[in-house]
């Protein structure tokens, strides 16, 4: 049968209704299938932040430290020969149960120090042939004051205290020197510094002065000798 023209018409705008429909039906079941029943509208809407990655600190290079090499070799010796087992006794020879002032007599060799009448090792292995000097702190402390080699500090003055300078320490506060050693770290600056040293009879490389004199000798006091 022929369709007149409002016919064809009403039958397409009936095929157009029929997949509008079908078309929002589909579009509501598959809603309904990925929908979070738990989600509200606001939730749905509010974007996830992402996390904003930081970028890490470049560490910055070391700086290198300029050593004069008088001291860098002071150093070595001192770091080579702390040990009991590294001892040099072949050269200097031991002072048993009191080898400290031999011990730094040796590093201020090192150092540059010239022997002399009144500070000197034979250098045979025999230290009780050496000079009073040479193993005693408090004859020590008073050579390098008679001889102005160093200029004297007190604790107070950490801050004027350098690598490879003299420490010796007044365990009774008697007014003598009991121990001497060799400054190997300075750290800090101000009035927040700590000193470290190195010595024999107690063999140590890094033992903090601050242990010694509050721990080891509870109320000692520590002095220096700067050496220019």
């Amino acid at each position: 049968m022929a369709l007149t023209r409002w016919q064809k018409t009403g039958l397409g705008l009936v095929v157009v209704a029929t997949v509008a429909v079908a078309g929002v039906a589909l579009a509501t079941a598959g809603t309904a299938r990925t929908a979070d029943p738990m989600a509200t509208t606001d939730a749905a809407a509010t974007p996830v932040p992402t996390a904003t990655r930081e970028v890490p600190a470049q560490t910055p290079a070391p700086v290198e430290v300029e050593v004069d090499p008088a001291v860098q070799a002071q150093l070595d010796y001192v770091l080579a020969h702390w040990a009991p087992e590294t001892y040099n006794s072949a050269e200097y020879g031991v002072v048993n149960e009191n080898d400290c002032v031999n011990f730094s007599s040796q590093a201020l060799i090192e150092r540059g120090w010239q022997m002399d009448d009144a500070w000197n090792n034979p250098m045979t292995g025999n230290a009780y042939a050496a000079s009073s000097a040479w193993v005693s702190s408090t004859a020590l402390m008073n050579y390098i004051a008679d001889s102005g080699r160093a200029t004297a500090l007190t604790d107070d003055q950490r801050d004027q205290v350098k690598v490879g300078d003299v420490a010796q320490f007044d365990w009774d506060n008697s007014g003598d020197r009991d121990h001497t050693g060799i400054v190997t770290r300075v750290e800090g600056t101000g009035d927040d510094v700590s000193i470290f040293f190195a010595g024999h009879t107690l063999d140590s490389d890094y033992r903090s002065v601050d242990t010694a004199i509050t721990e080891d000798h509870p109320g000692a006091t520590a002095y220096y000798w700067s050496i220019p």
